[in-house]
């Protein structure tokens, strides 16, 4: 899981990604290749291209890596696969969706359900970048953990790449009123790397579902009080 995940950062130092992501994955490799140990690489939604539809992206969906970052992800994939296809690595690729819950930061660029949360707890405004209809497929921190144990120990998904999300996706400016609720405290700026952006994200979960048995099961709006409560009680904490 480790990685440099930050998009812009990747735009503006792209070596330093490629050596973390790319070449640090190689290193990891190598290293599970002498121990025979099993491999789970956990890559992102950031390398699909936009769905069209209301179907969702499935694994077999067109690629578009559209930062650094994603391309970096990308290419550590086909690096893993390889290790699979060349020495029989016992490898599962696996692509969450945009994952948020309780410990996530609440500062910086990813993150946006505990940045909102944050900001709205603090009677800040909620920032959106660019007109804040792009759609995420939001994934409970919870949901995604069991994900990537159940597929690390399933012998089926050696060997494969697996989506997980909820399999429906929510709008920013959706999200924000969820969060917010005072519309005035909502505002659009300008976005610091639209070339990178990915106006439509909904995941197609099935083949995960059937291959290891798995399906998310805490829905938004439950996540978002969890995160919220987490981050308020938090503050509560330091305040103290």
């Amino acid at each position: 899981m480790a990685a440099r995940i930050n998009v812009q950062d990747s735009i503006d130092d792209p070596t330093g990604v490629f050596e973390a992501d790319v070449a640090g994955t190689f290193r990891l490799l190598e290293a599970a290749r002498g121990a025979g140990s099993r491999f789970v690489f956990v890559s992102t939604c950031m390398v699909y291209d936009a769905c069209a539809d209301d179907a969702g992206i499935s694994e077999t969906h067109p690629v578009r890596p559209a930062s650094p970052y994603a391309g970096a992800k990308l290419a550590a994939e086909h690096l893993a696969l390889g290790h699979h296809f060349a020495y029989g690595l016992p490898v599962t690729i696996l692509r969450p969706f945009n994952t948020y819950g309780p410990f996530q930061k609440s500062t910086g660029e990813g993150g946006v359900v505990a940045i909102f949360c944050g900001r709205a707890l603090a009677g800040e405004t909620l920032d959106i970048y660019g007109d804040g209809t792009q759609t995420r497929d939001l994934l409970y921190v919870e949901d995604c953990a069991r994900f990537i144990v159940t597929a690390g120990y399933h012998d089926a998904a050696v060997g494969r790449v697996l989506n997980a999300g909820l399999g429906q996706d929510i709008s920013i400016n959706d999200l924000a009123a969820v969060i917010g609720r005072d519309p005035s405290r909502i505002r659009h700026v300008p976005h610091i790397h639209p070339q990178s952006e990915i106006m439509k994200l909904r995941c197609d979960r099935r083949l995960a579902e059937r291959l290891i048995g798995w399906t998310p099961g805490v829905a938004l709006e439950d996540g978002v009080r969890l995160t919220a409560d987490w981050i308020a009680g938090r503050r509560e904490g330091s305040a103290a």
